[in-house]
C-alpha cells in the first residue's frame, strides 16, 4: 500500500479522510457496565467518565432519572475539564465557575453572573445523541445539523437482553490493523493453534475450544483439532448489503469439507460464530488514531447467557476500571518460550485468545506502515477490504453517503447476519450451511426470522 493510502485509512480524528467516514455511522461510546457500582464503587457516589472517541475528548454522565448525556469534555466558559464536574443529579456543574449543564449539554446556570442574567439560555455544549443496546451505549459523531440513519437492526442488537453480553478491552494499536484480523480467516490455524485439544465438556465462553457443528464418523471435532490440521483454507468474499460475507473451506477428503461462513460488516465490525449457538459480534472503535476499544456482543441463539460466567472469564485478562488487557508489550504479552514448543504455536496462553490478536495487532506498532507488507492469496479478504475503505472515504469526499449501514434503508433491514462453523458434504456444503443457520434461527427463544432471501 502507498504511504498516502495507509495514512488515509488509519487517521480518524476531526476532519481527517477516514475520520469523517467513521463519523456516517453509530460508534460504541461505553459500556452499561461501566455505570455499575458492583464493578466500579466510584459510580455509586459520582457517575461520571471521560471518555475518548474518534479523536474526541467527551464527557459522559448520568442523571438522577437515569439519563445518560454526552457532551463535549471542554467547558464552553473557559475550558475547563468537565469530567471533573459535579454530578448534582439534574445536571454536571463545573467546579470552575459554577456553570451547570443537563444532559442535552443546555447550560442552566451560571452562578457568577449578576442577578438576572439571561446568559445561560444562550449557552448549549455540544452534546451528542446516544442509544443503548445490548448493553452498550452508542454515540452519534456526525454534524450537528445531521440527522444519524436508523440504528442497525442486527442480531446482537435485536435478540432479548438476557440473551446478550457486552463486554470490551483496549488495544494500543489503530483501529484498521485491530480490524483486519477478524477479516483474516487464514490466522486461525497458526496464531491460535494449541498442540492439544481440551474435553468438549467445559468450553462455554471459550474461543476456539468448542465443537464444530457436524461430526466425523460418529466424532465431534473440536475447532483446535480442525485448525491445526487443515491449515490451509479457500477463502472468498461476496459482496452484502453491510459489507462483505466471508466463507473459508478447509477440505478434509473427498467427502467432507469444513465450512467457516463470518461477515465484515463496514466499516469495523466482524460477526463470527462462538460456538454453535453463540455469535460473537466485535466493533473496533478508534480511540485516537493509536488506540483501539475493541466492543464485543455475544448473542446466543439457545438458552439465556450466564452474564456472570462470561464476565468473570474475560476477567481474568483485563483491569477494571478502564478494561486494560494485563499483558501487553510491558511484560511480553505473557511470552513463555516453554508453552511455545509443547503447547501452542504463539506462546501466550492457552485459555485467552484475545491476547493472542492482542499481540498480533499491538506488535505491528501504534500504526502498521503497510508499505512493507507483502500481501499473499489468503488475505483476499483484507484487499477487498481496503478497496471498500478507500472508496468509501472518496465517496464521503464527493458527498454521497458511504456503504452499509450508513444508508437509511440498508440500516433499517433486519440482516442478522449469519454465520457457521460445520463439518459439511463437500458437494453440497452451501445448502448444508443455509440449513444449518435456518436451524439455528427456528430454535432461537427471540425472534430471529429474518425476510425471505436474506441471511
Amino acid at each position: 500500500m502507498k504511504a498516502e493510502h495507509n495514512e488515509r485509512v488509519t487517521r480518524i480524528g476531526p476532519n481527517t479522510p477516514c475520520g469523517n467516514l467513521m463519523r456516517h455511522y453509530w460508534q460504541p461510546v461505553a459500556l452499561v457496565d461501566e455505570f455499575n457500582p458492583a464493578l466500579d464503587p466510584r459510580m455509586g457516589i459520582r457517575p461520571v467518565k471521560a471518555v475518548r472517541v474518534l479523536g474526541q475528548d467527551l464527557v459522559l454522565f448520568k442523571n438522577a432519572q437515569g439519563e445518560f448525556g454526552l457532551l463535549d469534555r471542554d467547558c464552553p466558559h473557559r475550558g475547563a475539564d468537565l469530567s471533573f464536574g459535579r454530578n448534582e443529579g439534574d445536571g454536571l456543574r463545573c467546579p470552575f465557575h459554577g456553570w451547570k449543564f443537563d444532559v442535552s449539554g443546555q447550560c442552566l446556570e451560571t452562578p457568577a453572573e449578576p442577578t438576572g442574567s439571561k446568559l445561560c439560555q444562550h449557552v448549549k455544549q455540544r452534546n451528542y445523541p446516544l442509544v443503548e443496546r445490548s448493553g452498550i451505549l452508542f454515540g452519534w459523531f456526525g454534524p450537528e445539523d445531521s440527522t444519524p440513519p436508523p440504528f442497525p437492526a442486527l442480531d446482537c442488537f435485536t435478540a432479548h437482553s438476557t440473551h446478550t453480553f457486552a463486554f470490551k478491552g483496549l488495544w494500543q494499536c489503530n483501529w484498521l490493523q485491530a480490524f483486519e484480523v477478524g477479516v483474516d480467516p487464514a490466522h486461525a490455524s497458526f496464531l491460535h493453534r494449541f498442540f492439544s485439544d481440551e474435553s468438549l465438556d467445559d468450553t462455554y465462553g471459550k474461543q476456539f475450544r468448542g465443537a464444530s457443528a457436524g461430526d466425523i464418523n460418529g466424532e465431534r471435532w473440536p475447532m483446535t483439532k480442525v485448525m491445526r490440521e487443515f491449515d490451509q483454507p479457500k477463502i472468498t468474499t461476496q459482496p452484502m448489503p453491510f459489507g462483505m460475507r466471508l466463507t473459508a473451506l478447509r477440505p478434509m477428503n473427498e467427502a467432507l469439507t469444513h465450512v467457516r461462513v463470518t461477515n465484515a460488516i463496514f466499516p469495523h465490525t466482524f460477526v463470527i460464530p462462538l460456538s454453535e449457538t453463540m455469535t460473537i459480534t466485535q466493533m473496533h472503535v478508534p480511540v485516537d488514531d493509536t488506540h483501539t476499544y475493541w466492543y464485543s456482543v455475544f448473542t446466543s441463539f439457545a438458552g439465556p447467557v450466564d452474564k456472570e460466567a462470561m464476565r468473570n472469564q474475560r476477567l481474568s485478562a483485563i483491569n477494571l476500571p478502564d478494561y486494560i488487557p494485563k499483558s501487553g508489550r510491558h511484560n511480553n504479552w505473557g511470552f513463555d518460550a516453554e508453552e511455545q514448543n509443547t503447547r501452542t504455536y504463539l506462546g501466550m496462553g492457552e485459555h485467552d485468545i484475545n491476547v493472542h490478536d492482542q499481540w498480533a495487532c499491538e506488535s505491528m506498532g501504534p500504526i502498521q506502515d503497510r508499505t512493507r507488507e507483502h500481501l499473499g492469496t489468503s488475505d483476499v479478504a483484507i484487499m477487498a477490504n481496503r478497496r471498500n475503505l478507500l472508496k468509501a472515504i472518496d465517496d464521503v469526499e464527493a458527498g454521497k453517503l458511504p456503504m452499509g449501514l450508513a444508508q437509511p434503508d440498508i440500516a433499517a433491514q433486519r440482516m442478522g447476519p449469519d454465520t457457521v462453523d460445520g463439518i459439511a458434504p463437500a458437494q453440497d456444503w452451501e445448502n448444508w450451511w443455509q440449513h444449518a443457520v435456518a436451524s439455528k434461527r427456528t430454535n432461537a427463544p427471540w425472534d430471529a426470522a429474518l425476510p425471505e432471501g436474506q441471511s
